[in-house]
């Protein structure tokens, strides 16, 4: 950040009174500018002993699969967003069972919230964002050619606890993980 949001001045970085960390603030209009993580919200939608995966149509890793997700919009929940990048990535309708897994991504700013979910129907469809969606068994998963280092923990969190018939609500950080 350059220039106030407020009022267009230059912003200076540094430790605002009262606070502990870096900021950028204007010295002309006092505005303090907070920027903190995104959320990325989605889903793990399943279908039987299968999961609906999207192969990107998008950078960052074009041509790669992931779970259907995308970053939350303000005036929205994370359920209603989680939903609606479902919706959005995959035309897929589903119900949401519950919050599956929150991986937090310090080194890009990001927290990934996952729904665990059922898909409503098999009518489902790459969406802008997507080459192709499709649903994929367990030893079928291409796990070389997954996106993102959450949507593996994702995946291998859900089938080790489906093989034992119980679900968690789970919590990642990747900086504490080996980068992929």
């Amino acid at each position: 950040m350059k220039f106030c949001a407020h009022c267009g001045s230059p912003v200076e970085r540094l430790v605002p009174a009262g606070d502990n960390r870096l900021r950028h603030v204007c010295p002309a209009c006092g505005c303090i500018h907070y920027q903190n993580p995104r959320l990325v919200v989605g889903t793990l939608p399943v279908w039987g002993d299968q999961v609906l995966l999207c192969r990107r149509a998008i950078e960052p890793r074009h041509g790669y699969w992931t779970l259907p997700a995308g970053f939350m919009e303000n005036g929205e929940s994370a359920a209603d967003g989680a939903l609606r990048e479902t919706m959005e990535e995959a035309c897929a309708r589903v119900r949401l069972i519950a919050p599956y897994t929150l991986v937090s991504v310090p080194h890009i700013d990001q927290i990934h919230l996952l729904f665990r979910a059922e898909l409503a129907d098999l009518e489902f469809a790459p969406g802008t964002e997507s080459l192709e969606v499709r649903l994929f068994a367990e030893q079928e998963i291409p796990w070389k050619e997954l996106a993102f280092s959450s949507v593996s923990l994702t995946l291998q969190t859900f089938f080790e606890e489906r093989r034992h018939g119980q679900f968690g609500v789970h919590h990642f950080s990747l900086d504490a993980l080996p980068r992929s």
